[in-house]
């Protein structure tokens, strides 16, 4: 990384002057391959328009559901610790606990989510946890216990505790049916309650909703990890973002979607497991494929029944090797200097691509020698240790159906914004895809008049091993 700062540094005073005549010859040129792009693109999507066509004749009628359901009317709510904060936050981190053989994880939780947050990060959140057993002997010793950890954060309006209770008899019918054929079954129909009572007490904390389970442990910021993505993401419509592998803790939602999710629990069946439900409920949204980052934000403590090993299965973390960057040809239509090569930001080595000015628009695209099927995709600009010259505004898009003219790919799907200048994500295909990547493509969404360093891209794919 040194070897490339010093070269770039070198050549750059030498540049500046080139830059301003090269950028206005580039800006048209940028205009016309987007022009011929857009067309393709427009042609693809009335593809899919009528292919999907049935699938939006679901969503339209899913998204004229109620507001509010009516079965949330006639819940009663009792605030068990603290009060509701005064400011709206901008994430709540929601927690559901039921009597159960482990019930110190949750306490293990919070204090492990309290340890990771900084004070800065913690006016941006709000704990909420929601105790889900009528016991008055259990709710008062789980309050007790919590109070006396925790009595700073529940003083400060940092944490809440709640006792929902939703009448049995305004259930669907389905639902209400307490003679559940496994055990299963009651497990699913318990979280389904819980976290219903939970989103719906949630939905007007804040702007976003963080799923958790009561038996994790958090990574130290994950509050500022959040953040960052969220105003990345801000534009783009998304149902859930993953931030991690397990099959139910790390999700976060629109708040205003809440209320449908919960109105979605209630009229599913009731043996379909929760986490099967919130990938139907994305999909029926619009959103086909998963929106994970890595590294996870998040564990699991690892203490489970053996009944609940058995119901909620847990996804193992993937482990990642070295990234293998398949032979592929990096193009550009950005303005290269001196010997600071296009190839460079993708060998895996100290090297990387430098530029100056880049302009809306501007790409730089990794064209894959055969196509692959890439399973996560790190894009990394900027110097490591100081943050400079980095993308401010730009996006990863993946490229399907290889084109020989132009040089490319015939069409583009985004993976995702960067995040402070990078990008670290999981890179999902829909169910029963043979699809395989051909291309992938950095594009500049914001002109900027600074210089850019795309310090590496890296390229992880699916060994034959796994793919059997």
């Amino acid at each position: 990384m040194n070897r490339c700062l010093w070269r770039y540094t070198i050549v750059a005073v030498s540049f500046l002057f080139l830059g301003f005549f090269f950028q206005k010859n580039n800006q048209g040129h940028v205009e016309y391959s987007l022009s011929m792009e857009e067309k393709k693109r427009v042609v693809w999507q009335l593809h899919q328009g009528q292919l999907k066509s049935e699938i939006k004749k679901h969503l339209e009628t899913f998204k004229k559901m109620q507001k509010k359901s009516p079965l949330f009317q006639h819940t009663n709510y009792k605030f068990l610790a603290g009060t509701i904060p005064q400011e709206k936050k901008l994430l709540t981190v929601g927690i559901s606990l039921a009597p159960h053989p482990h019930a110190s994880d949750l306490l293990d939780t919070l204090q492990s989510l309290f340890r990771a947050s900084s004070e800065p990060e913690l006016k941006y959140i709000t704990v909420l946890v929601h105790l889900s057993d009528p016991d008055p002997g259990w709710l008062s010793q789980t309050v007790a216990n919590i109070s006396s950890l925790f009595k700073q954060y529940i003083e400060t309006q940092k944490l809440l505790v709640i006792h929902g209770l939703l009448d049995s008899f305004l259930l669907p019918r389905d639902l209400n049916n307490t003679n559940h054929s496994s055990s299963c079954e009651k497990l699913y129909f318990r979280q389904k309650v819980d976290y219903a009572l939970l989103m719906n007490f949630a939905s007007n904390l804040s702007d976003y909703f963080l799923m958790v389970g009561n038996n994790v442990h958090f990574v130290p910021k994950f509050v500022s990890a959040i953040y960052w993505v969220l105003s990345a993401w801000k534009e783009i419509r998304w149902v859930i973002l993953e931030f991690s592998s397990l099959s139910f803790s790390g999700k976060v939602f629109h708040t205003s979607d809440l209320s449908r999710l919960t109105s979605f629990f209630f009229l599913s069946p009731k043996d379909i497991p929760t986490d099967l439900l919130l990938s139907k409920f994305r999909f029926l949204l619009a959103q086909n494929v998963p929106i994970r980052f890595t590294p996870s934000i998040m564990g699991v403590m690892g203490n489970y029944s053996v009944l609940e090993d058995t119901c909620f299965p847990m996804d193992k973390e993937k482990v990642f090797d070295e990234p293998d960057n398949p032979l592929a040809s990096v193009i550009t239509d950005m303005m290269t200097i001196s010997n600071f090569f296009p190839q460079y930001a993708y060998i895996l080595n100290e090297e990387c691509y430098a530029t100056l000015d880049p302009v809306r628009g501007n790409h730089l695209t990794v064209i894959l020698e055969r196509p692959q099927k890439v399973t996560r995709i790190v894009v990394l600009t900027g110097s490591h240790k100081e943050g400079k010259y980095l993308l401010h505004q730009g996006q990863v898009e993946l490229g399907y159906d290889p084109m020989e003219h132009p040089k490319g790919c015939a069409r583009y799907t985004l993976l995702g914004p960067l995040v402070e200048g990078n990008l670290d994500q999981r890179v999902f295909y829909e169910d029963d895809s043979e699809e395989e990547l051909s291309c992938i493509r950095l594009l500049v969404l914001a002109t900027q008049d600074s210089f850019l360093l795309i310090r590496q891209i890296k390229v992880w794919t699916e060994s034959e091993e796994e793919e059997s």
